[in-house]
């Protein structure tokens, strides 16, 4: 195929999802040319198998002529540069974005939603050819269906581009974007060292009297996956103000739930250093989890409270009324935050002061009522455990070793991609096809080798199920009050706080 036929395809395509015209195609033509690098162009006629590829087909295929004669390397960029680059075309301005977001907002929250997860997917900024490469399969639990994912679509960090990087503390510091999720990644072209997001878009939210920023994340993890980023750069902060918020954008969004991480190290996702909340139009497997043992707290007279029969310690509660809520979710953590029980190892501070307990919040809104879910954090560390008391423990770690993060509290294991080469190797050594294993394996395989039987047909099968249940153990490392008989007597002491006090 001509690189005609791919820049007259492509511009048809933009022409078609856009809302460019055929006016404009002389125009995009000639952007297409000069940003694969190319100087001579002939405009042709619709070619039948040209015009049979997938938009992604035709972008991978001008990459590549950018690749081939140079431009790539003399430009000094990437393919996800110029592909970025490439599919801008397919996305309004951003006063226009916002324009027809609230526009459809205005008829139906929903409507507005699915016109900007439409467009994220459509321009690329969402990349869903390889979010399709994940490997995902429920696991059966006596807590309920638990989620494991192998993440084999967002790609891996060069080590000599970190390590550069690392180099120079005033470029770090200097860094612009200053954060990945600063609301100036919109357009911004990105570099070797830096995400691609000319694609990218952000739309505004006013939460608490502040501005915030609703995008989608591009490897998203569960449906309508989606950030929600404070304009003001600063730390993580799990309180009553957050949580507010939290309850502001379910009212704003009610087919979302929205989250946050903890607010301390070891309990904490991966970016500690702005604040931000994930949501999404999905189901996770926490949001199906039920009560184990219901409560009321002391001066608040809800809905429901209780204890949610989760391999982590989690607080439900619900109502009709946010602000009730909001009283009755700010007794829980400032309970929490002072609570101790040494003998289970629970310390809320160090001989200094520093603070060792916080939640993680997760907020929805069903059935004409807000639920508030509080999941109780420690990030006390041992000799025993250095890692973390409440973090998934030594022999575990060769599945999990990561923070537990909002994802994975929620039940959902995201879980890394080296995993699918080791557990085939895994496979074929329970098959008696090799006669070793990667050493972290070994004792998980050797268990399983003396516990089950196995054959081609359902080798995979026990893995998977296993991996899943030592995710439901990683959880349950992760959890504070442990069901057992001692943890048990330990969370009624602190539902006593709650109910009485």
């Amino acid at each position: 195929m001509s690189e005609n036929n791919l820049i007259t395809e492509f511009t048809q395509r933009i022409i078609e999802q856009s809302d460019y015209t055929n006016e404009d195609a002389i125009y995009l033509g000639n952007q297409i040319l000069g940003m694969i690098g190319e100087s001579n162009y002939e405009h042709v006629t619709s070619d039948q198998d040209v015009s049979r590829l997938s938009t992604l087909t035709l972008l991978d295929n001008l990459v590549a002529i950018a690749a081939d004669n140079g431009t790539l390397q003399n430009r000094k960029i990437n393919a996800d540069i110029l592909g970025a680059q490439l599919m801008d075309y397919f996305v309004p301005r951003p006063s226009q974005v916002r324009q027809i977001f609230w526009q459809h907002y205005d008829h139906a929250p929903r409507e507005a939603t699915d016109y900007f997860f439409d467009l994220s997917k459509r321009s690329n900024y969402i990349k869903t050819r390889e979010i399709s490469q994940n490997l995902s399969y429920p696991v059966e639990t006596e807590y309920g269906q638990l989620q494991i994912t192998i993440n084999l679509s967002k790609p891996e960090k060069d080590p000599k581009v970190i390590a550069a990087a690392l180099k120079n503390k005033i470029q770090q510091q200097e860094q612009y974007p200053a954060s990945q999720l600063a609301k100036e990644n919109e357009g911004y072209w990105g570099r070797l060292d830096y995400a691609a997001r000319s694609n990218h878009r952000v739309i505004p939210v006013t939460l608490g009297n502040e501005n915030w920023y609703f995008q989608y994340s591009p490897y998203a993890y569960f449906n309508e996956h989606a950030i929600v980023l404070s304009e003001n750069i600063r730390p993580m902060h799990v309180d009553q103000e957050n949580l507010a918020r939290l309850l502001e954008f379910v009212t704003k969004f009610p087919d979302y739930f929205i989250g946050s991480n903890a607010d301390l190290p070891i309990v904490g996702g991966s970016i500690l250093s702005h604040d931000h909340f994930q949501a999404g139009r999905y189901d996770l497997p926490m949001a199906k989890a039920t009560l184990k043992e219901s409560f009321q707290i002391s001066d608040v007279n809800l809905s429901e409270a209780g204890v949610l029969n989760w391999p982590m310690t989690a607080i439900r509660l619900i109502d009709s009324d946010s602000d009730k809520l909001l009283a009755a979710a700010g007794k829980v953590m400032k309970t929490w935050e002072d609570y101790d029980y040494p003998s289970l190892f629970i310390q809320s501070h160090s001989q200094t002061g520093e603070r060792h307990h916080t939640v993680t919040p997760i907020v929805r809104f069903r059935d004409h009522k807000y639920e508030v879910d509080l999941v109780l954090r420690d990030n006390n560390t041992s000799t025993e455990f250095p890692d973390g008391i409440f973090h998934p423990h030594s022999d575990v770690q060769h599945i999990k070793k990561e923070n537990i993060g909002l994802i994975e509290v929620m039940g959902l294991a995201i879980l890394p991609p080296r995993l699918k080469t080791e557990l085939a190797e895994v496979e074929a050594y329970l098959l008696g096809n090799t006669d070793s294993v990667v050493p972290k394996h070994k004792i998980w395989a050797d268990k399983l080798k003396h516990e089950e039987t196995f054959n081609a047909d359902n080798v995979t099968e026990v893995v998977e199920q296993s991996v899943g249940q030592i995710f439901k153990r990683v959880l349950e490392d992760a959890g504070v009050f442990k069901n057992s008989e001692a943890g048990q007597a330990g969370l009624k002491k602190f539902i006593v706080q709650l109910t009485t006090n």
